[in-house]
């Protein structure tokens, strides 16, 4: 779908939402990232899952790539205080080819982890597209992913404990590579074609119904997105 038609979908679909819907739309898409891709390596446990969404819109990182093994990603609606509304979670089998096709879209895949000289998350001077990827709870990053990683970060700790839970790594790392990003000259933020399509996500899960009326917009006027 071109731009312009893009454009025309959006303004067809703001006659179903708020002025105050509307307005936050407006104003929360426009921090909107798709530099850093968090990507979850079998995640099991629900609340995490859903912690994690929470924080990856928190920083306005609104997509989530949920690679699947013998676990289902399924966020706890409860946990994510509405979050999943707003960040698109893509799930994709767990193996090499997964990693090669985020890779292909230009990231760099960096396994969150202290094995293969990692470097620590303060000292990182981010350069380009990264996706960064989180190990299961019990067993962290596979070794299949570590094998693949272009490189490894860690998050320095002080205490005894040897390792985060993969919903508080997840958070501090958001948290600290957005700041990163946001004091950079680095033109992090979507496309404007990216941008679009995330607003239009956006309204329509604003709208009961929304997904039929919106599909229904598409095939009246011979449109796909």
């Amino acid at each position: 779908m071109q731009m312009k038609d893009l454009a025309k979908t959006f303004d067809y679909l703001k006659q179903f939402l708020t002025e105050d819907r509307l307005t936050k739309i407006e104003h929360f898409s426009q921090e909107s990232s798709d530099f850093i891709l968090p990507v979850m390596d079998d995640v099991y446990q629900f609340r995490n899952a859903a912690a994690i969404i929470r924080s990856v819109e928190a920083c306005a990182f609104h997509k989530v790539v949920a690679m699947e093994e013998e676990n289902v990603f399924d966020p706890s609606l409860t946990v994510t205080k509405g979050a999943e509304t707003w960040v698109e979670v893509e799930k994709m089998p767990k193996n090499v080819a997964s990693l090669q096709n985020i890779k292909d879209r230009g990231y760099k895949i960096m396994a969150v982890s202290l094995e293969k000289n990692a470097v620590m998350l303060p000292d990182y001077q981010i350069k380009e597209p990264i996706a960064l990827v989180f190990g299961t709870e019990k067993e962290g990053v596979s070794e299949e992913v570590l094998d693949f990683a272009d490189e490894t970060l860690a998050i320095p700790m002080y205490g005894w404990t040897k390792s985060y839970n993969v919903s508080v790594a997840a958070a501090i790392c958001m948290y600290e590579l957005k700041q990163k990003l946001m004091k950079s000259d680095i033109d992090y933020k979507l496309t404007d074609e990216k941008l679009m399509k995330m607003k239009i996500r956006w309204a329509v899960n604003s709208m009961r119904s929304g997904q039929q009326i919106f599909e229904k917009y598409l095939k009246d006027h011979d449109l796909a997105i």
